[in-house]
């Protein structure tokens, strides 16, 4: 246990507290379980190195970091760490990559009924399913998704700015003044390109020209490892589904033929259906469903995204404009929104809100609708019911 109290203050000592996420603040830490689950590279062990490194500074032995997949745990039981780490005093252990732990969520359950000295946070792949696992921890865990930088966010570290969240009935009702205010401090388009393409993943400064080459690092490891091993994804259908992402990268918002593609994959319509819904809970694409219907995991998505812009630059070749907007639309909006697909617009928000994506010379194709609006590309500042697309990356 000595090797796992030496290799968690080894990292504290190399964490950094310049620049802390937004969720740092919005997670109630003294809840007893904690889970903090999203896609690979997002940020998730940097954010809890950086929470201990504020809250036990001087008290590090009341603390506990592990990784899960440590050869540690190949000897030992998570019981074990937790009944001699209760023993020596400590009161907060943090499980990280949990997923790479055989029946990890039974053995949380057990630290959580047996030891109420000690508070867990544990962190995993998005595609951890908490309310089915084989011990129900739904009912006892606070559960938090974990995104990518936002624009808002990106702007904040880059430049050193405090710029705030916005809420999505502010920016509707006040886009003008709140654009006109937060271009006074910089010009967010001189920044917004560079965000598209490389500025979502946190590892961006650490890999530089790199970065791309990390994200299909990262795209490989959920379709290879995480996605065989959480849904027994079948590893032969791999290269196809490369195939697949990239050709949504460089499509004008690809809308799916479910019988010519199963056709070309080679699998039947209802696994590939299956394996649509996979990467969208792999967070690797949004699938987009029309606001009339129930979505069901058999359910054809009316059109398909990558889940993130940085994913078409690196996995696309001739990155499709339009398509780039939408899904930095669709990405910054939906994390804290519902998002479908309506019968005249790009998008409906919350069954409220309709949306038209494009670019400054973009208007709404008729007036029908009270609450219509246009995210355009390429201004500043917008006017009536036409907003800046670079202003929606301020929602968290």
């Amino acid at each position: 246990m000595q090797i796992l109290f030496e290799l968690y203050r080894k990292l504290l000592s190399k964490t950094d507290l310049e620049f802390q996420r937004s969720l740092m603040e919005v997670i109630e830490w003294e809840t007893r379980l904690i889970g903090i689950t999203g896609a690979r590279g997002v940020g998730k062990t940097t954010l809890i190195l950086q929470y201990l490194k504020k809250e036990f500074s001087g008290r590090e032995s009341e603390a506990l970091y592990v990784s899960l997949d440590h050869i540690w745990f190949a000897t030992h039981t998570l019981s074990e760490l937790a009944d001699q780490f209760a023993k020596q005093g400590g009161t907060l252990l943090v499980l990280d990559e949990v997923h790479k732990y055989p029946n990890w969520s039974r053995e949380i359950k057990n630290i959580y009924d047996f030891y109420p000295e000690i508070n867990l946070i544990f962190t995993g792949s998005s595609l951890l399913e908490i309310p089915n696992a084989s011990a129900d921890l739904s009912r006892r865990a606070l559960i938090y998704q974990m995104t990518g930088f936002s624009f808002r966010e990106y702007l904040n570290l880059e430049q050193g700015m405090n710029f705030p969240i916005l809420s999505l009935e502010s920016i509707f009702e006040n886009h003008a003044q709140l654009a006109s205010d937060i271009s006074s401090q910089l010009r967010p388009l001189k920044y917004f390109s560079d965000y598209l393409s490389f500025g979502y993943y946190p590892f961006y400064r650490d890999f530089g020209d790199f970065t791309d080459q990390q994200i299909r690092a990262v795209v490989n490891l959920i379709l290879e490892v995480e996605l065989p091993q959480l849904r027994k994804f079948d590893l032969a259908y791999v290269p196809k589904i490369k195939q697949l992402l990239a050709i949504i990268a460089d499509s004008v918002p690809f809308i799916p033929n479910v019988s010519k593609l199963s056709q070309k994959i080679g699998i039947n319509r209802t696994t590939l259906l299956t394996y649509l819904n996979y990467l969208h809970e792999s967070k690797l694409t949004t699938n987009l469903y029309s606001a009339s219907k129930g979505i069901s995991i058999l359910q054809k998505p009316e059109k398909l995204y990558l889940e993130n812009t940085n994913l078409a630059f690196a996995l696309g070749r001739n990155v499709d404009i339009g398509n780039l907007r939408e899904t930095f639309f669709l990405n910054q909006v939906s994390y804290t929104h519902s998002i479908t697909l309506p019968a005249k617009a790009d998008f409906k928000i919350d069954q409220t809100w309709t949306v038209e994506v494009g670019g400054q010379n973009k208007d709404l194709p008729n007036s029908e609708f009270t609450h219509s609006f246009v995210a355009a590309d390429g201004i500043e500042i917008g006017f009536g019911n036409k907003i800046p697309l670079w202003l929606f990356g301020f929602l968290y």
